[in-house]
């Protein structure tokens, strides 16, 4: 029986909520599956190491091919692919893909999209996974994911025209800055910025609320402040200085670090965004234990410091600092100052003052996502 047949939750439709999947059926369904020696990787670029290292060593380990695809550059470009092709019940084709938590995940679970993970055969996230990452409030109990990498959403400046340390998010509105400011493309990331702006809470706001963060983030557009809205590609305009400050992510400010790039990374005191892309197994998916296998696999701690010493994100497996304070000490030269640069970093080991600093999105509802969504892709889409 393939995942396809999968009787676990109702067909998804446009907005209507799939039945949470049963213990029994969820059971049912793992106990009727077999490896195949195959498994497909759908990730985002530069997330695995360039000679695959950890994918080859659950190759040698368990005698599982791999195949792996970048080609996730965006949640919502890749939902409004996979959304026709799950709803009509076929196959995307993969059997891991990595999807960030926000609007289109919740979609993929609400509409039944994803197969119920069996915990019985993930002992590696069980002992491994620090408890922050088994407590994320978008997927309660791991149900249907597990933590990949995490990440945070700041301020990222270049150092060579920015004199100032930016500590505020409202530097990202000053005028002295007009044309030479970033921000993202992605509603729910700009959404966040407009409501820090004004001391907002996302987690617990409402539609008010993202109506003053529209006007606010209107206002700064209309001013000519904003030089472009990005999606991946705004480092290097940070990087080179088409732009000067504007809104990042915490493990591409540190690979240009560590290139020797004049570029600064802060949450500002208003606060930053913590996000999480997560592991999953999309209804369909081929062959789900070896999925489920490599899941766990990377779960493993001296697996997970390979994977988190080439990402230089934020990893949900506490033991890794410590491997990588130990390689630190018998490496020399460039790599030993690199590593010792990333064990210190908080942009990878985030301290519990920056935790606390950090929000989540907003949990939207079908119905709430249709007003929240047009009130900021009418700012970045104009």
């Amino acid at each position: 029986m393939s995942a396809a047949g999968l009787a676990l939750a109702a067909c998804g439709v446009q907005g209507q909520k799939a039945a949470p999947p049963k213990a029994d059926a969820v059971e049912d369904f793992w106990s009727k599956q077999t490896k195949h020696g195959k498994v497909v990787f759908a990730n985002w670029p530069e997330y695995m190491p360039e000679d695959k290292g950890p994918l080859e060593k659950f190759k040698q380990d368990t005698g599982i091919s791999y195949e792996y695809k970048e080609v996730i550059q965006e949640n919502a470009e890749f939902f409004g692919k996979a959304d026709p092709v799950l709803r009509a019940g076929q196959s995307l084709g993969y059997d891991i893909v990595v999807m960030t938590n926000g609007v289109q995940l919740q979609h993929m679970i609400d509409l039944g999209y994803i197969v119920p993970l069996d915990h019985s055969k993930l002992p590696n996230f069980q002992a491994n996974a620090g408890q922050k990452y088994k407590e994320r409030a978008y997927d309660p109990g791991n149900k249907y994911t597990v933590p990949y990498t995490s990440g945070v959403t700041g301020i990222a400046y270049n150092t060579n025209y920015v004199k100032e340390d930016i500590t505020s998010i409202q530097s990202l509105f000053d005028p002295k800055y007009k044309g030479r400011v970033g921000m993202m493309a992605d509603a729910q990331e700009i959404g966040n910025f407009g409501m820090f702006a004004l001391g907002i809470d996302p987690e617990k706001s409402a539609e008010a609320d993202w109506q003053k963060a529209g006007e606010k983030l209107k206002a700064q557009r209309d001013a000519g402040i904003v030089r472009k809205y990005y999606d991946q590609s705004y480092i290097d305009a940070v990087s080179k200085g088409d732009v000067w400050l504007c809104m990042a992510w915490s493990g591409d400010v540190f690979q240009r670090q560590l290139a020797g790039e004049p570029v600064k990374f802060v949450v500002p005191e208003e606060g930053g965004t913590i996000w999480t892309d997560n592991m999953l197994i999309p209804k369909g998916a081929a062959n789900p234990v070896d999925a489920l296998m490599l899941m766990d696999y990377l779960y493993q701690p001296t697996v997970a410091a390979e994977l988190d010493e080439f990402i230089q994100y934020v990893t949900p497996i506490p033991a890794v600092q410590d491997l990588l304070r130990e390689k630190a000490k018998t490496a020399t030269g460039e790599k030993k100052k690199s590593l010792e640069e990333m064990v210190e970093s908080p942009l990878m080991f985030p301290s519990e003052a920056d935790y606390a600093k950090l929000r989540n999105y907003v949990k939207l509802t079908t119905q709430q996502e249709q007003v929240y969504n047009p009130i900021f892709q009418s700012i970045t889409q104009a």
